[in-house]
């Protein structure tokens, strides 16, 4: 199937959001159905470590996945990627040391506003909990300022309840309802919509799985105006240019 082609000035309404490649499902990859071309397409490249769709995602992965694909999506625009904890980095999770494999990708989404700390929160938690399950609500908080990439406007659950239609909006955190909002205004291409179909409760607590969590990240930008994992070529192997490396 041909790639998409992303055109500026498109509504977010509009008719031109990108489709997923149409590949036959990896043997090794029993994944729902509706995520399959999601996953097919993260198959290609060597971006995510999937290594098996149904099994819940820790807030450790799901960083380094955040991180690794915004970057390889924006590999050609510097100004969008997310830069790496510099060396001099002062630590800010008291269970994310400099020497943990993951430090890079976490302290610089941190650093950048991403993930919440007390850098942008005076009450925010001074672990990380890199090991618990990514709910719900993390993906959306961390994923959808990397879609719109400006200020949101604040929510409340009125907002929130009459867009979405959520019975359950009440059991959602306040400080998620402007990205759960936020969400809404991004058409067919919203995390919630890709990624969960559709669905009158949100499930703010329930953990998401390595292949929703593929789904999601499938695609960074505002409808018709983003780029998605259908959009990265395959390097043939042998054919890796060294000269940039540093």
């Amino acid at each position: 199937s041909p790639k998409s082609s992303p055109a500026p000035e498109v509504s977010p309404t509009g008719n031109s959001s990108p489709k997923p490649t149409e590949r036959p499902t990896p043997k090794t990859s029993p994944a729902p159905e509706a995520l399959s071309p999601y996953l097919n397409d993260w198959d290609r490249v060597d971006v995510l470590d999937i290594a098996n769709p149904n099994q819940p995602i820790t807030r450790r992965t799901l960083a380094r996945w955040l991180f690794a694909a915004n970057n390889a999506l924006y590999s050609d625009r510097p100004a969008q990627q997310i830069r790496p904890a510099s060396p001099n980095a002062q630590q800010l999770f008291q269970d994310i040391s400099k020497d943990d494999p993951d430090f890079d990708a976490i302290q610089g989404l941190t650093e950048a506003g991403i993930i919440p700390s007390s850098l942008t929160v005076t009450t925010a938690a001074v672990k990380f909990n890199p090991d618990a399950i990514a709910t719900r609500e993390t993906l959306l908080r961390w994923k959808v300022p990397l879609d719109f990439r400006s200020t949101l406007s604040p929510a409340t659950v009125d907002a929130v309840a009459k867009a979405w239609g959520f019975q359950d909006v009440n059991k959602i955190d306040p400080n998620i309802l402007k990205f759960i909002l936020a969400d809404y205004e991004n058409g067919d291409l919203s995390n919630i919509r890709r990624t969960f179909g559709f669905t009158t409760l949100l499930q703010p607590k329930k953990s998401v799985t390595q292949g929703e969590a593929a789904a999601a990240l499938w695609h960074f930008g505002l409808d018709g105006q983003g780029k998605s994992a259908a959009d990265l070529d395959i390097q043939p192997p042998g054919d890796h240019d060294t000269t940039d490396e540093t």
